[in-house]
């Protein structure tokens, strides 16, 4: 189950699930899609819809309100391992994350528990980022790994495909971080309960589509909420 979650992604979204279509029939893929819209006010739940009609693979499900990128995503995993997925991939609308490396990644997930597209492993990378963003990234991923202590390089990389097993025992409901931290806490979380975690190179580009839903205050968050994922780990209460 690959599980896109949308805010005002319309520009964005047919194309998504046509090349997405592409990749599954090229590698024979029994895969889903799911498209978790926070009531996009540009229509993009509208649209998943229709292309739920045309799409027999893709699946809507709908949130009443935005309430940011950890809580759709939580929706979606919830709803694919009720579906019964065995392997559930999280990924980007805006093609930052490329839909033809998805079989690498599932590929991957036969050797280790969760794979992470990584962009800062040996052939990863970044496309059309500014000296700033790519400044801002490098310097969470080695704050985060630096403060849990972990091996992970890329630990914001939010193209990941999972084994239903993972998802099942980190427990999603406690994870209360809404922003780019999400993507910190999932991965920690997965090495904490003992989880292997291979990371997959992957190039990361910049939407052409659409705006960007980086911000200042999810950057702030994802700072702030990594001393405090430590000490929850440190008293066992993670």
């Amino acid at each position: 189950m690959v599980c896109l979650p949308t805010y005002n992604e319309r520009e964005n979204l047919a194309g998504m699930v046509r090349a997405l279509d592409g990749v599954i029939r090229e590698n024979e893929l029994d895969a889903r899609v799911l498209v978790i819209d926070d009531s996009s006010p540009d229509g993009t739940g509208e649209l998943a819809d229709r292309l739920s009609g045309q799409f027999p693979f893709l699946s809507v499900l709908h949130r009443p309100k935005k309430e940011g990128l950890g809580p759709a995503y939580v929706a979606g995993f919830l709803w694919a391992l009720a579906a019964g997925a065995e392997r559930i991939v999280e990924m980007d609308c805006d093609f930052s994350h490329d839909p033809a490396d998805l079989p690498r990644l599932l590929e991957a997930t036969y050797s280790a528990d969760v794979a992470l597209g990584s962009r800062y492993v040996e052939g990863g990378g970044t496309r059309n980022w500014g000296r700033g963003r790519r400044a801002v990234s490098r310097f969470g991923s080695v704050y985060a790994r630096a403060l849990l202590g972990v091996e992970v390089r890329d630990l914001t990389g939010g193209f990941k495909a999972f084994r239903r097993e993972v998802l099942e025992q980190i427990g999603l409901e406690r994870i209360s971080t809404k922003g780019y931290a999400f993507q910190i806490e999932s991965t920690y979380r997965a090495i904490r309960a003992g989880f292997s975690v291979v990371e997959v190179p992957i190039v990361f580009s910049e939407r052409e589509a659409g705006g960007s839903k980086m911000s200042g205050g999810i950057v702030f968050e994802a700072m702030a909420r990594v001393p405090g994922l430590r000490l929850r780990a440190l008293l066992g209460r993670l």
